[in-house]
């Protein structure tokens, strides 16, 4: 049974576009155009539909599904149907504070190889159910995690790091999503535990590689969350289970897979950044870098299972020749620019002009795609393909120029809009500062990025999706 329950209700996002009255709406991620029957028109009470019945139900799940809303459920499962499993090797405090903190829940803990076993003498004062397993010598995190998810037998299973504290509230918040029967997992919001002068670690405040922001999303390839980590998760046991829990043989990006394969499966995923979990972030310059370039390790890993998931660049073909045209800096070049941005603008109008948009708006929302396009190409540029484009601009004034452009455009959009996402109380980064810590974190993350693709031996997460 997948209908969505009686009383559950969905509210269109704010930054979906109304159009023609209310006939259609434009939104979502990748952006589509929705057309709404009458009688769907006539359900949306100011953005916001409940379910009532069948037809209610069918147009809720529409509107989801189509990632123009998001969910708001009434009610949820409760914490004693979930087991909470703590994968940890070496890290005794870590584990101690955050059992500490589990109050009435029941914790496995799977001590992966630690060189002085976990004892129960460690959690004693804990308010919670505590077993303790342990593999004699490490076998990876997504084994431990493996292991627990077999020891556990309620109908959730929240997977927490050890190096994580949940904040008050953050059960409940996530809980909730499992109201929809087709949900799997659900992930919390992760913030900075600590929060220091170093400069590191502000960077980390706005530019987390766990921090995915501060808004609610489905979790889709290619969408504004196109995975979750696995540091603070909570799933369905039995749809993890089905698809044969974490994949062992990878080192890295082992829950971007759980997640695609849950997606493949046919379940749907949900971040919900009201609910938050501090971690407790790499600050050492030496360790940071390492982190991101072993992050960076596990795209042709991923690729290789998930080919159709992980392209650094997906883009419309015009949008893509316009800027490709003006990156020349020549006199031609801006020219077949130009020609390009307007054969793009005319197909965005022509796909909308059925719904009664104006034309000052279809221009809009050209601008806006053509926008977007930069700053995929430019965070490429410098992340992605950053020994391309190196290679190019020792030997092309032309190409130092596009590529000198692409780490501008780049540094200010990223300073732009993940600066609001500094944790209360936290020391602000400046634009300089964040402009040289993202291109270190390019750097690192690209490096790793190509070491995968020779050691695999595939140019899989390279290839862009060109959109005809």
């Amino acid at each position: 049974m997948t209908r969505l329950p009686d009383g559950f209700a969905v509210q269109v996002d704010r930054r979906v576009k109304k159009l023609g009255s209310g006939s259609a709406l434009l939104g979502g991620s990748p952006t589509r155009l929705l057309r709404l029957a009458p009688a769907a028109q006539s359900m949306l009470d100011d953005g916001r539909l409940q379910v009532r019945d069948a037809a209610s139900a069918d147009l809720a799940r529409a509107l989801l599904d189509a990632t123009v809303a998001h969910p708001r459920p009434a009610g949820g499962p409760s914490y004693r149907d979930v087991t909470v499993v703590i994968p940890v090797r070496d890290n005794a405090a870590g584990v101690q504070r955050l059992v500490m903190a589990l109050r009435g829940l029941r914790v496995i803990v799977v001590d992966d190889g630690s060189a002085e076993p976990l004892t129960h003498s460690v959690f004693d004062g804990a308010l919670c159910e505590i077993e303790i397993l342990r593999h004699p010598t490490s076998r990876g995190p997504s084994a431990a995690r493996n292991t627990g998810l077999a020891w556990s037998h309620t109908e959730f299973v929240a997977f927490l790091d050890a190096d994580v504290l949940p904040r008050r509230g953050w059960m409940e918040a996530l809980l909730g999503h499992f109201c929809d029967p087709t949900v799997a997992l659900v992930a919390p919001r992760i913030v900075a535990l600590h929060a220091d002068d170093g400069v590191v670690s502000r960077y980390e405040a706005v530019r987390s590689a766990l921090d995915l922001g501060e808004r609610e999303a489905p979790v889709v390839p290619y969408g504004p969350v196109s995975y979750v980590p696995s540091a603070a998760i909570v799933c369905r046991r039995s749809e993890v289970v089905d698809i044969g829990g974490f994949d062992e043989g990878l080192r890295a990006g082992e829950d971007v897979d759980l997640c695609w394969r849950l997606l493949e499966s046919g379940s749907r995923l949900r971040y919900e950044p009201v609910a938050l979990v501090a971690h407790e972030h790499r600050t050492d310059l030496r360790q940071w870098l390492a982190r991101r370039s072993f992050y960076g390790g596990s795209a042709a890993p991923l690729a290789q299972r998930h080919p159709d998931n992980i392209a650094p660049v997906v883009i419309p073909l015009f949008s893509l020749l316009a800027w490709a045209s003006l990156a020349t800096g020549s006199a031609a070049g801006a020219l077949a620019g130009t020609v390009f941005a307007g054969m793009y603008a005319r197909k965005v109008s022509k796909t909308v002009g059925s719904t009664g948009v104006t034309a000052p708006d279809a221009a809009a929302l050209a601008a806006r795609g053509l926008g977007y396009g930069a700053v995929q190409l430019s965070t490429a540029a410098c992340r992605h393909y950053w020994p391309a484009a190196v290679a190019g601009a020792v030997v092309s004034k032309r190409c130092r120029r596009a590529v000198a452009a692409a780490a501008v455009i780049d540094a200010v959009h990223g300073w732009t809009t993940r600066r609001r996402l500094l944790d209360e109380g936290g020391k602000p980064i400046g634009p300089v500062g964040y402009m040289a810590l993202k291109r270190l974190d390019d750097l690192a993350y690209g490096a790793g990025l190509w070491a995968g693709v020779i050691r695999q031996r595939t140019v899989a997460p390279l290839r862009p999706d060109i959109k005809r």
